[in-house]
């Protein structure tokens, strides 16, 4: 018999620094269980943020899906900024080569809805734009 799914939740954590807390509260699943798992799960991706699905049953058991880092948070480390422009049209923060826009959507591919690597790069360069990050050499 299959488990009646509870909830469906989309949440972001540190790689390897799940702990207890509102949200995962607000899941409904055993806290220091996912914690466990996901920690377990995570640990080699120390240092980056990491989206997670998490399916919750009726009886407190749970799945999570993890997703790859960001397309946001890959962009401001290749640029070597802290953060956005808080106007993209005009101000300008950083700058990234199309070797590293290209790296980023490969990564990235698994996650996004495109068909080719050149598909996946439009979607990045587009979050770039919209962060205020230049691509050198790039004409999308």
């Amino acid at each position: 018999m299959s488990k009646k799914v509870a909830k469906v939740v989309k949440l972001q954590f540190p790689a390897g620094g799940a702990r207890p807390g509102p949200a995962l509260a607000s899941a409904g699943v055993n806290m220091p269980q996912f914690c466990s798992a996901f920690n377990d799960a995570t640990k080699e991706m120390a240092g980056s943020i990491v989206p997670v699905i998490i399916t919750a049953f009726e009886d407190k058991s749970f799945t999570f899906v993890l997703k790859t880092v960001p397309a946001s948070v890959l962009l401001l480390k290749a640029a070597k900024i802290e953060k956005g422009s808080s106007n993209a049209k005009t101000t300008k923060v950083g700058k990234i080569t199309m070797e590293d826009l290209k790296k980023i959507a490969e990564y990235k591919m698994p996650d996004l809805n495109a068909n080719d690597v050149e598909g996946a790069m439009a979607i990045v360069a587009g979050t770039a734009r919209n962060m205020g990050i230049e691509i050198e050499g790039y004409k999308g």
